[in-house]
């Protein structure tokens, strides 16, 4: 095992995670409490698809449209699982904590290193500092966001709509017909449909593969 796959293992999961404290108070000012915030955090451990259901949450959307569209951005996991799995191989518990640590970072780490052992240690490694962080700092933002009181006051009471367009961004600015239908396919479904799956709709265009294009993460 090279100090070099630690190191960047590490270093990624640091950096990954203290994103984790935007999550934690944005999750709070969409109205949750700090254990539910820390649940979302703990099992459903994708930060897109965390965002996405605080921002369907704060919109006023149904349980049901928030896990949809949370369902939605955190599907390409299952491609990243085709990938690593002759590569990691667990069986048993270990196939579930793989499931549970298989995120963007955990991939990317892996799939950067040339060999069969430190593709399996920068897998367990991230996966592992990733989450440890992300909970971490998503426990102090929910603290943090918590001790701020009202959201309204401090302009936070749109925060989390801000944070999944900003998860939509990468993917709309290559490509602005997809962007300009999501967002027709959005105005017309206001007046139609309840709060929240208006964005859940145009989340859904916006991540079509284009001309053959691999599915890419947000």
């Amino acid at each position: 095992m090279s100090k070099q796959v630690v190191s960047t293992s590490i270093s990624v999961g640091l950096a990954t995670g203290l994103y984790g404290i935007s999550f934690g108070a944005i999750g709070v000012a969409s109205g949750l409490n700090i254990p539910t915030v820390m649940l979302l955090s703990l099992l459903m451990f994708s930060g897109a698809s965390q965002f996405a259901f605080v921002g369907i949450i704060a919109a006023g959307g149904a349980p049901i449209t928030a896990i949809s569209s949370a369902w939605l951005l955190g599907v390409r996991n299952s491609f990243y699982a085709l990938r690593l799995s002759p590569v990691i191989g667990p069986s048993g518990l270990w196939k579930l904590l793989a499931a549970q640590l298989t995120v963007d970072e955990s991939n990317a780490v892996s799939a950067a290193e040339d060999t069969p052992r430190n593709q399996r240690v920068g897998f367990w490694l991230t996966g592992a500092a990733v989450y440890v962080f992300w909970n971490s700092a998503t426990l102090l933002g929910a603290i943090g966001g918590n001790l701020l009181g009202s959201v309204e006051t401090w302009g936070l009471d749109g925060a989390a709509a801000a944070a999944f367009l900003g998860l939509l961004w990468p993917r709309l600015k290559n490509n602005l017909t997809l962007a300009a239908l999501g967002a027709v396919v959005a105005l017309i479904a206001i007046p139609l449909t309840p709060a929240g799956v208006p964005v859940l709709l145009a989340a859904a265009v916006a991540l079509l593969p284009i001309r053959g294009q691999k599915w890419s993460s947000l």
